[in-house]
């Protein structure tokens, strides 16, 4: 974690003025109670405080989480992780650790995804998609080589990497600059604290 307090406070559940209950709608019940594990995620309170960029983040962040996005979700998270890394964001890299754990990374390639393609034991693929993200969140660009490598993925699967990784490069950017706290009971990877 970048920060080890908030530098914009989430907001207050029983507190929200009509724009954010709107903007929060998908995480509220109609009887204003809370769903998905009986809370709202910090990330989701903190942005709404800007409750029409939250609407359409929300937007955008569901076609890169949908099956529309030609990555399988086990390569979507292995990209998504890889950038959170990247990004040293805490958060991120928490919250994704445990949706790739469910998307069929083991705890053996969420390791490994610290230490990027060069690791042993990469298919050629995964190899290729981590180097284009540590491209992408470097120097905001797939060289002609990796891009060359990522052609068992498709133009769509080429187009759809590039995109979740520059979503996450975002997510990632607001999770570290807003001092967004992982929830309570979360642990923070070691190599991602402070």
């Amino acid at each position: 974690m970048r920060l080890h307090a908030p530098r914009i406070e989430p907001v207050d559940l029983d507190r929200l003025d009509a724009d954010q209950r709107a903007a929060l709608a998908p995480f509220l019940d109609t009887g204003g109670g809370k769903v998905g594990g009986g809370r709202v995620l910090n990330i989701f309170r903190t942005l709404a405080h800007a409750p029409n960029a939250l609407t359409a983040f929300l937007g955008w962040g569901s076609y890169i989480l949908s099956r529309r996005n030609a990555l399988s979700e086990r390569d979507r998270e292995l990209v998504i992780l890889r950038t959170g890394y990247n990004c040293r964001s805490g958060y991120e890299w928490t919250q994704h650790k445990r949706i790739g754990l469910d998307s069929g990374l083991s705890e053996n390639d969420v390791e490994r995804i610290k230490a990027g393609p060069d690791a042993a034991g990469w298919t050629d693929i995964d190899r290729a998609m981590l180097r284009a993200t540590d491209e992408l969140t470097a120097d905001h660009f797939v060289t002609d080589a990796t891009w060359a490598a990522l052609a068992p993925l498709g133009d769509k699967g080429r187009m759809d990497l590039v995109m979740t990784v520059g979503q996450y490069t975002q997510v990632s950017m607001m999770l570290n600059s807003f001092g967004i706290q992982v929830e309570d009971g979360w642990d923070v990877d070691p190599d991602l604290r402070g």
